[in-house]
């Protein structure tokens, strides 16, 4: 009998490396948890043409929007751990846990990290027809309104809604908070007016700004950014604890063969090589990781940080979690 159960496992591992060996054979599904044309979106529609190229195989992108990210999740976690579906996503993900209560998976445990992509700041935007023309006059228009300042963000769960806390938190205010489904439509609503401020990744602030339709007031990083100049920092404008660096990173369901993850990891570092990928990414004010934080551990490690300091941060804040 025990031979048996040996001669089975040898069996199974032979199996999981001629996969392994022979993938990828088919076309690759890279999950997005939000809308087309958004941050995520966008950064994963970036990387996934270089991927294709080293790997040999076409990756095709899905969206699958709502839950702030959690039905892309939940999809993912179900998918065979094959290399075959996997997902982009933000910090996001590791918030969710202490802010949902009937995640259908174990964020901790669902997930095999395959490497970071890229890491940039959040920049508070205001609608152009605001009079507040400095960061400090925008501090003190906040201020005033309170619980009548509208603030937009891309959902409950998004980075423009941890964001839009974080912000709340270091202004000792209650502003209304109006959900969207995703950045894009909430994007629309502050050109036309139709809300005040809103905090979104510098991948989709940047063109706005430049373009006039939105005004910048603070990034949350400890730099400006080049492409931004006037904007000022979180530091600069007085409110040092305003401080949110957002990143993504690729994942796949949890099992999945280590040779298989290699594989994958290294198309990754191969995309975010690209001069053209880097270039792309810094004009959006945002940046890839240094090399030496391309492996799949350091990832892991960052994964592991974020699901605590937002568990602790969110405890603080008094945001309880909450059936999606």
């Amino acid at each position: 009998m025990f031979r048996a159960l040996r001669f089975i496992a040898a069996l199974m591992v032979l199996a999981g490396s001629a996969q392994a060996q022979s993938f990828p054979n088919k076309v690759i599904t890279l999950v997005v948890p939000f809308a087309a044309g958004g941050p995520s979106d966008v950064i994963a529609r970036l990387i996934a043409q270089p991927m294709s190229q080293s790997l040999g195989q076409q990756i095709i992108i899905e969206n699958v929007v709502g839950a702030g990210g959690t039905l892309a999740a939940a999809r993912v976690a179900r998918a065979a751990p094959d290399g075959y579906t996997i997902m982009i996503h933000h910090l996001a993900l590791a918030a969710a846990p202490s802010l949902y209560s009937n995640l259908t998976y174990n964020t901790r445990t669902a997930f095999s990290p395959l490497g970071l992509v890229n890491t940039g700041p959040m920049v508070l935007l205001g609608k152009k027809t605001l009079e507040a023309k400095t960061a400090s006059e925008l501090i003190a228009y906040m201020k005033a309104q309170g619980s009548k300042l509208t603030m937009a963000h891309a959902g409950n769960g998004s980075n423009a809604h941890l964001c839009a806390i974080l912000l709340g938190k270091a202004l000792n205010i209650k502003p209304v908070y109006v959900p969207y489904n995703g950045t894009g439509p909430a994007m629309n609503d502050l050109v036309s007016g139709q809300v005040d401020v809103l905090c979104d990744q510098s991948t989709t602030s940047v063109p706005q700004i430049l373009g006039g339709g939105v005004k910048g007031y603070i990034v949350t990083s400890d730099k400006r950014l080049d492409v931004i100049k006037d904007v000022v920092t979180a530091r600069e404008a007085g409110l040092p604890q305003f401080d949110m660096t957002i990143w993504h990173g690729l994942y796949a369901p949890a099992g999945i063969p280590p040779d298989i993850v290699a594989k994958l990891n290294d198309a990754l570092r191969k995309a975010l090589a690209d001069p053209m990928i880097v270039d792309r990414f810094i004009a959006a004010g945002t940046t890839t990781f240094p090399s030496s934080e391309w492996a799949v551990a350091a990832h892991k490690a960052r994964f592991e940080f974020e699901v605590e300091r937002w568990n602790t941060f969110l405890k603080e804040a008094g945001v309880a979690a909450a059936a999606r």
